[in-house]
């Protein structure tokens, strides 16, 4: 059991396998679920009936539990899952008809916020996709910074048959497979099977559903035997440096890697690899 203080909020987290129906834990939240698995956070979207939709209450719970363990000095990866058969249908129709301006634009803001969120915490953030994901649970993949599929999961960004162009999905995507694939996607709505979101770089790899589960966790497990104060470095300077052309990019890259090179765990590291050791990590 975990026990986390947040924004005056205090939630408990039950350790444990999480299941393909509907996940029971007891976390303060009524959309999500939070685990941790030793050093590895686990969030699971847990609207199952509503095939994960993506409502602005549900947004808004991810953030703050997000924003929490970007918090935690001991969390080192977060692995993003889903309860039920799909991973998410994007955002929650239902709250999209009759609204004001105002109430419209609150949605996306929410949105766009959680998006840069995922991002912008210091620890890596892996999609666990077992299903379908479309529109913004599209989004939601493309925007996490690394994502394993079951064989089963497909994607899409299907709002232009509904007349809503999935246009801030349109963002995460067109950066995760480039212009012409996003296009593709974005103007015919059709679904991408697992295999070919692999193939365009929107998922890093496909494993049999069985196999999903453990896959994940090995990769998170992998991640979190690294220095958390370089896990952060590098991945806001990933994050930093993309969108730069190259000599700013380079002149960005350098400044960072000189004040890393001065950190006490990177010190530490090179330090072991010399000496034949393993590391320790002081988080400096």
């Amino acid at each position: 059991m975990w026990i986390m203080e947040q924004s005056g909020r205090r939630f408990t987290a039950v350790l444990g396998k999480v299941p393909m129906h509907q996940v029971a834990c007891s976390t303060g939240y009524e959309n999500i679920c939070f685990e941790t698995e030793q050093n590895v956070a686990v969030v699971t979207l847990n609207r199952p009936n509503r095939r994960n939709a993506l409502s602005l209450d549900l947004m808004l719970e991810l953030l703050d539990c997000l924003d929490g363990i970007g918090k935690n000095r001991e969390l080192r990866a977060v692995i993003l899952a889903a309860a039920g058969k799909v991973f998410s249908s994007g955002h929650d129709l239902s709250e999209m008809v009759g609204k004001d301006i105002n109430e419209y634009r609150r949605i996306f803001d929410v949105c766009c916020e959680l998006m840069t969120k995922i991002q912008s915490i210091p620890q890596p953030v892996i999609a666990e996709v077992q299903g379908i994901a479309t529109a913004a649970g599209c989004q939601l993949v493309a925007t996490c910074d690394l994502a394993i599929a079951a064989e089963e999961a497909s994607f899409g960004t299907p709002g232009v048959r509904i007349g809503l162009f999935c246009t801030t999905p349109m963002v995460a995507l067109s950066r995760a497979i480039g212009r012409k694939r996003a296009l593709q996607m974005l103007l015919t709505g059709d679904m991408v099977p697992a295999a070919t979101a692999a193939d365009w770089g929107l998922i890093n790899k496909v494993v049999p559903p069985a196999s999903l589960h453990e896959e994940t966790r090995a990769l998170a497990r992998r991640i979190a035997q690294a220095s958390p104060v370089t896990l952060a470095i590098g991945k806001q300077a990933f994050y930093t440096q993309i969108d730069l052309d190259q000599p700013k990019a380079y002149a960005y890259a350098k400044e960072i890697m000189t004040m890393n090179s001065m950190a006490a765990d990177a010190q530490e590291g090179i330090s072991a690899f010399l000496e034949k050791r393993p590391a320790c990590w002081v988080g400096k």
